[in-house]
Formats: C-alpha cells, sequence, structure tokens
C-alpha cells in the first residue's frame, strides 16, 4: 500500500506499534535488506531533481523503486530505516559517455564497475565495445554490483575517428545514406541501447584530419536509429559539424565544440532540434604543465589553451539559449579516470559558469531525459527506480561536496558505504578461463563465424590511412573450406593485415590453453608472416615461413614474444588467450596474401 502523507508522522514514529526496524549510518544490518522489504530514508534534505527547492523529508522504497517520497511520509511496518540526517539525498548520476577501455584506469569490467559505484553513477553508456560482446558483458554484470550499463554501437565513416582503430565488425563505416541505414539494420541483433557516430573529422587542429560524415548520412542513420527506439550520440567537435548535427536531430552532441565561438544561427539550430549537449569537460580540460610559461610558444600547448576556452565560452552559450546539458566524461580516454571523472565534470561546468544546480541537474535529471529514460530514473518521485545517493554537503551550494558521497543505493539496494562490502567479483580482472578447445576453426562455416561461433576479425594497422583486408572463403587444404585473405599494405612505417579468430563471443571469456604445446595451422603463401596471440595481458607473435604450396606449421608457444604488454607484463601464462590469428607484415605499399586452414592448438 502507497504510504499516504501525515502530519502527526513525527509522533507516529515513536510508536513500538510500527515495529520498525531502524539503524544508523553505516550499520551492517543493512547487508540482510532484500528487494521484500521496505527501506526509509529519513530526516534527508533531498534535492530531487524535479527543480523544486531541496526539502528536509523521507523517502520509501519497495521492490527497488520510490514508494513515496515527501516531508511527511508515513514509514511502514518494518521498513529498515536509513536515519540521514544532515545528509544530502539525490538522485544517482547518469554519465553519457564513457568507454570501458583497457587503457582506462582502472581497466576490468568489474573494477570499472566498483569506480562508478562507489563515486554515485547508476548510470553509465559505454561507446568501447564491438557489438559481438554485448550479450556477454551484460551477463557478466548481472553477477557483480555495477550501475545501468547501456552498450552503444559505433558508427563512423571509411578513414574516419573511430574507424582508425577497429575493424567493420566492432565500428560500422558508412559513407551514405544507404550504407547508414544498412549498417543501423545489421546492428540491431546484438540489442544495442544506442548509437555512438563519430561525425567529425577535426582532430583539434594538432592531428592530421580525418573523414567526417555529411548530412544525408547522419540524417538517414538517426531516422533509422528512431525506427528502434535507439539515440544517436554523435563525436561533434567543430561548428559546422555541430549545425549538420543539429538539422539530423542527433539526440546529443558528446563533445565540446571547440574550434571557435558559435555563432546565433548554430545555436538556434542546436535548440530547436531538442539536441542535449554532453561537454566532456573532464578529457579537455587543462594541466599545469600547460600553464607553464616555458611553454607559452608551443603550438600544441597554445591550441590546448585555445580550444579550452571555446569549449568552455561555448558551453555557457548553449546553456544561456536553454540548450539541455548532459553529462559525459569521455572516461577511460586519456588521463580521465572512471567515476572520478563523472563528478569533476560537473565541478568543471561551474567552473566554466553554470551553477551548481544546473551542473547537478545535467548529471540527474538532463542525462535521464537524454537517454530517454527520464520516466525510470533521474529525479526523486514517486515510481522511479531507487538510484539513489546519500551525500555529506550541500552540493547544490558547494558542487565539491559531489566527492562526500557517504552512501549509494542502486534499485534500492545499499551497492556502497554503509558497511557493505562489495562481492568478491567486483575485484576480479577477468571472467574464469574457459578450457581452450583443439580446434579454434576450420573454417567451413560461410556466415563469417568460426568453428566456435565467434566473428571473425581483421587485423590491421591503426591510422587514418590503414591496410586494406580483404578475406573469403577457399577451397581447403585436404578438402573442405580454408580462408584466404589478401592485403594492401598502407603507405606508411611497418604496415601490416591478416585476420584474427576470438576465442570466445566477443572476446571477453578468456581461454585457458596450458594443456597445450602451441598453435597448428596448415598455411600457403609467399614469405614470412606471423602467428598472432591476443592476451589480457597484451600481443605476443611468432614468425613463420609459407610457400605456394600447403604445409603443417607447428608453432611452440615458447617461440613467442610479447609486441604490446600491459602492465609491464613480461612473462607466457597460457591461461589468457582472447584471440588468434595471422597477419601478413610487408614494405609500406606491398601486397600480400595467404590462405589459412585447420587453426587449432596442438597437444603438449
Amino acid at each position: 500500500m502507497i504510504a499516504r502523507k501525515c502530519g502527526l508522522c513525527s509522533g507516529m514514529l515513536a510508536s513500538k506499534a510500527l515495529a520498525v526496524l531502524a539503524f544508523g549510518i553505516g550499520s551492517p544490518a543493512l547487508l540482510a535488506q532484500t528487494n521484500d522489504r521496505p527501506v526509509a530514508i529519513t530526516d534527508a534534505t533531498i534535492f530531487d531533481a524535479t527543480g523544486r527547492e531541496p526539502f528536509r523529508g523521507t523517502v520509501v522504497i519497495r521492490s527497488g523503486r520510490i514508494e513515496a517520497v515527501g516531508p511527511n511520509v508515513r514509514i511502514p511496518k518494518g521498513a529498515v530505516v536509513i536515519r540521514a540526517e544532515g545528509k544530502a539525498l539525490l538522485p544517482g548520476f547518469a554519465d553519457v559517455h564513457t568507454h570501458w577501455s583497457p587503457s582506462g584506469s582502472p581497466a576490468a569490467l568489474p573494477q570499472i564497475a566498483s569506480a562508478y559505484v562507489a563515486s554515485g553513477v547508476t548510470t553509465v553508456n559505454d561507446f568501447h565495445q564491438q557489438p559481438e560482446a554485448f550479450e556477454p558483458l551484460r551477463a557478466w554484470l548481472r553477477g557483480i554490483v555495477a550501475p545501468h550499463v547501456n552498450f552503444v554501437a559505433r558508427i563512423s565513416t571509411p578513414g574516419g575517428h573511430g574507424a582508425d582503430w577497429a575493424d567493420t565488425n566492432t565500428t560500422k563505416w558508412v559513407a551514405t545514406a544507404e550504407s547508414a541505414r544498412r549498417a543501423v539494420q545489421a546492428l540491431q541483433p546484438y540489442r544495442p541501447d544506442h548509437i555512438k557516430v563519430f561525425t567529425d573529422g577535426w582532430r583539434y587542429g594538432t592531428l592530421p584530419e580525418e573523414t567526417s560524415m555529411n548530412a544525408e548520412t547522419l540524417g538517414a542513420l538517426t531516422a533509422e536509429a528512431r525506427k528502434y527506439g535507439q539515440r544517436v550520440l554523435t563525436h561533434t567537435v567543430t561548428v559546422e559539424r555541430g549545425r549538420i548535427a543539429a538539422n539530423a536531430s542527433v539526440d546529443i552532441i558528446a563533445h565540446s565544440i571547440q574550434d571557435a565561438l558559435l555563432d546565433e544561427a548554430t545555436v538556434a539550430a542546436i535548440k530547436a532540434a531538442g539536441t542535449f549537449y554532453a561537454p566532456t569537460l573532464a578529457i579537455y580540460q587543462l594541466k599545469p604543465d600547460d600553464l607553464d610559461p616555458g611553454r607559452k610558444d608551443d603550438p600544441v600547448t597554445r591550441q590546448r589553451i585555445r580550444k579550452w576556452g571555446f569549449a568552455q565560452a561555448n558551453l555557457r552559450t548553449l546553456f544561456a539559449a536553454g540548450v539541455p546539458i548532459a553529462l559525459g566524461t569521455d572516461a577511460g580516454i586519456g588521463g580521465a579516470r572512471h567515476g572520478y571523472s563523472s563528478l569533476q565534470e560537473m565541478e568543471l561546468m561551474v567552473e566554466a559558469g553554470l551553477s551548481p544546480r544546473a551542473a547537478l541537474l545535467a548529471g540527474t535529471a538532463n542525462s535521464a531525459l537524454a537517454l530517454g529514460m527520464a520516466d525510470d530514473r533521474g529525479t526523486i518521485e514517486r515510481g522511479k527506480r531507487a538510484d539513489l545517493l546519500l551525500i555529506d554537503g550541500k552540493p547544490w551550494e558547494t558542487i565539491a561536496d559531489v566527492h562526500k558521497i557517504d552512501r549509494v543505493l542502486i534499485d534500492g539496494r545499499v551497492a556502497f558505504g554503509g558497511g557493505v562490502k562489495l562481492p568478491g567479483g567486483n575485484f576480479e580482472t577477468a571472467l574464469p578461463a574457459a578450457l581452450a578447445p583443439q580446434l579454434i576453426d576450420d573454417f567451413e562455416r560461410a556466415d563469417g563465424r568460426s568453428a566456435l561461433d565467434t566473428l571473425r576479425l581483421a587485423d590491421m594497422d591503426g591510422g587514418v590511412e590503414r591496410s586494406a583486408v580483404v578475406a573469403n572463403r577457399v577451397p581447403g587444404a585436404g578438402g573442405g573450406a580454408a580462408l584466404a585473405f589478401a592485403v594492401q599494405m598502407s603507405p606508411k612505417d611497418k604496415p601490416e593485415g591478416g585476420v584474427l579468430v576470438p576465442l570466445s563471443r566477443g572476446s571477453v571469456r578468456p581461454a585457458d590453453a596450458r594443456r597445450f604445446a602451441g598453435i597448428r595451422l596448415n598455411l600457403r603463401g609467399a614469405g614470412q608472416y606471423a602467428v598472432v596471440i591476443n592476451t589480457l595481458a597484451g600481443k605476443w607473435t611468432a614468425p613463420v615461413d609459407a610457400t605456394g604450396t600447403w604445409s603443417e606449421v607447428r608453432v611452440p608457444f615458447s617461440a613467442f614474444a610479447p609486441v604490446r604488454n600491459r602492465d609491464g607484463a613480461a612473462a607466457w601464462r597460457g591461461d589468457n588467450l582472447l584471440e588468434v590469428g595471422v597477419v601478413a607484415r610487408r614494405e609500406a605499399g606491398a601486397s600480400a596474401w595467404a590462405e589459412v586452414d585447420n587453426l587449432g592448438f596442438y597437444p603438449d
């Protein structure tokens, strides 16, 4: 039954007839709470993010939802009571732009999840995963304490940002309205929550330019995504592309416009489109070195200072014009830290000229609106999801108080603070490894998937000018099919190209190959190639030779050398394998070909 407001509640709270179970802040008794047992947060100063002034009151939660909120709310019988006198109660924060990437710190999915929870961020967009990884990662998240994570599929242009490190199975490449529609359609089996589009090739005035997406392509993409109820967020960093994004009715501009000051026409177009603006100041903020007088003549430093000024000024201009501001950080890229950057982003908004209240609204109600989730979260109202945080302070007056997080609730359950201990899974760096099968791929499937039912990937050098890889099935070494690939090497130093076979769906769960001695395959080609093993700790390769006739090649694990390892790891483990493949390395502009069959491990 929904609690009724009552002016006599203060007296009734003292009544033993209520049989209320009350616990103070930090009580381990909260660990025993279940979704079947109501929770009451009492005497908090509530910033409900509806535009209402903060008020002292009580929130009652049942089955993960807010059942009642107000200054005179009756506490249900048997409720777990969190006494919050002197604390602020806010909706959980949302970050619409993050990258849960291996380069982020921390790097593992559970540790990233823990960092966001500890920072009061209860809803997150992840822009970093290949679609094949969506379901395995969703399953992994269900087993740990984590924010609600939206997995966002990626689309760019050939030679564009986002396509400069990933193949087309990770980031779709489109150049026309037709290819954009087809790309959105092709993503639907993966059930993406939203679509990220890299529309702007301007590289901040300090790097080589990349390609940009034209208005027709972006407009068709946005219209197609809307058919599936998916929001479109764009990497847009220039005034010109901001106008194109608005004309295409994108939902969120997910970077600062920073090449120049916005003109009135572009501001009007962004406002008229109802587009939200997430300035991601946390990734652009000036570093102490940028302000070093000794670097005042450095052109890169001057450009960083210049674009930071544009970023701050354009945020003020859009806010003053009534464009809704959302919170995004680009965390996981560069030095932007998961969780912490989300709180810092609100501080930087205030530094740029917004009020603390406006920054809090950006991180709560506005971000929920931007993601189409306002009916479910983002404000403290009856019926909303009980994603809440208690803070020691008044962040609507002093924005730095957002760092003073006492407790975080996700779906009505305490996820951080209050004596709650995270489960062991939140401290793992990877899923438990699965035993690697002997056969990785015999290339008999015609749908691009391996014998392990994983989607093959193209492996190539990174950058704007990339090697081109084409793969097709051909007659195999002993009948059946094999995989042939051809590579046109890019015109730069150390180009390469080839194919990779993930050992699990989306390369999420590692494989344990310690019962094997090495990699075996049938190979035909011309010259030297490299067998590649990607692991959780980095990349390992071993050289192999091939001729114009089929031969069986066996490469012991002892022959593999580390190429690019993380955290200084240099020792071969064998229980953290993610992908196995073959690549060709040739001179700039050269071409190469190879045929591969019966790729697998051989026994020890």
